[in-house]
C-alpha cells in the first residue's frame, strides 16, 4: 500500500467537480488540490503560457511527494499533458481522453460537438483523440468565452447564462450533432441549462466519473493504492485568496472545505526552475 496523496490541479475551482468524483470513487485515498487562482482564467491565455503554468504546478506537486497527478483542467490537459508525462516521475492523467472516448462510444450519427474554452479548442487535443478512435466522425468545436465568468458569478442560473448557452449551442444544433462534450470542468454546474437547450435526443458528455475510474485503475495497476480500510483526507492550496477559494469551492465540490493554504505564484515558478 502507498499512503502518499494524489495531486490534483486546475486554474481555479472548476476541477473540484472532478475531485468530487475522485473522493466518491476512492474514499480511502488522500488528495492535495491546488487551484491557481492568481493566474486564472487559463482559457483565453496562449497555449505556451498555460503549458508553463502546468509544468510549474506539476513540479511543485511532485515536491509534495504525491504518487500521481491528475490535471483536472481541460485547458492545461490540452496544452501540457505530453510534456508533464515526459518530465515528471509520477503518472500523470488528464481529463480529455476519457471524454473523447465516451463521446465516440455515445454518438449514433458520428457527429460530435465540443463546448470549451478558447485554449482547449485551440489545443486541438479533442479532435485528435476523437479521430484516432473513429476517423469518420465529424467534429465541431465551439469556444465559449462567456461561460466561466457567468458560472462563477452571482447568478449562474440566470437569463444571461441561458442566453449564452443558446448562442454557443446554435451552430452545433445546425450541424446536426447528437453528442456534445462539455469540455470545461465548470460546465457540469449548469448541466440542466445545456440539457434543456439541446433536448433529450442529444447526449451530454462530462466524464468526471470516467476520469476518477481511470485514476483508480492506474493506482491498482501500479500497485500504489492506499489501504482500502482507511478514510482518506483532502487539503486545499490556492495561489489566490484562500477565503474566496473556500466560498466558491463549496459550490463546485459540494462537500465541506476547511482551511485553505496559500501558495505564492513565485513558489511555483521556483519549483520548475
Amino acid at each position: 500500500m502507498d499512503a502518499r496523496p494524489i495531486g490534483v490541479f486546475d486554474s481555479g475551482v472548476g476541477g473540484l467537480t472532478v475531485l468530487h468524483e475522485c473522493l466518491v470513487t476512492m474514499p480511502h485515498e488522500d488528495f492535495v488540490y491546488l487551484g491557481d487562482h492568481a493566474r486564472l482564467p487559463y482559457g483565453p491565455r496562449p497555449l505556451p503560457e498555460i503549458r508553463r503554468f502546468a509544468r510549474e504546478i506539476g513540479a511543485f506537486l511532485e515536491e509534495q511527494d504525491v504518487k500521481l497527478i491528475l490535471v483536472a483542467c481541460n485547458a492545461a490537459t490540452s496544452a501540457a499533458l505530453p510534456q508533464l508525462q515526459e518530465e515528471l516521475r509520477v503518472p500523470v492523467i488528464g481529463v480529455i481522453t476519457p471524454e473523447a472516448h465516451a463521446a465516440v462510444q455515445a454518438t449514433r450519427n458520428r457527429r460530435i460537438g465540443l463546448l470549451a474554452t478558447q485554449a482547449t479548442v485551440d489545443g486541438g487535443r479533442y479532435a485528435e483523440l476523437v479521430h484516432a478512435l473513429d476517423a469518420g466522425v465529424a467534429f465541431f468545436p465551439v469556444a465559449c468565452p462567456r461561460l466561466v465568468p457567468l458560472i462563477e458569478g452571482d447568478d449562474p442560473y440566470g437569463e444571461e447564462t441561458e442566453q449564452a448557452v443558446r448562442e454557443y449551442a446554435a451552430p452545433l444544433k445546425e450541424a446536426g450533432i447528437d453528442t456534445v462534450v462539455l469540455g470545461c470542468t465548470h460546465y457540469p454546474l449548469i448541466r440542466p441549462i445545456f440539457q434543456r437547450t439541446f433536448g433529450r435526443d442529444v447526449t451530454l458528455v462530462f466524464s468526471a466519473e470516467e476520469t476518477a475510474r481511470e485514476v483508480a485503475e492506474t493506482l491498482a495497476r501500479k500497485r500504489i493504492e492506499n489501504d482500502a480500510a482507511r478514510e482518506g483526507a483532502y487539503r486545499f492550496l490556492t495561489t489566490g485568496d484562500p477565503e474566496a477559494f473556500r466560498e466558491m469551492g463549496r459550490r463546485f465540490l459540494q462537500l465541506p472545505i476547511g482551511e485553505v493554504e496559500h501558495v505564492a505564484p513565485a513558489r511555483l515558478e521556483g519549483a520548475a526552475a
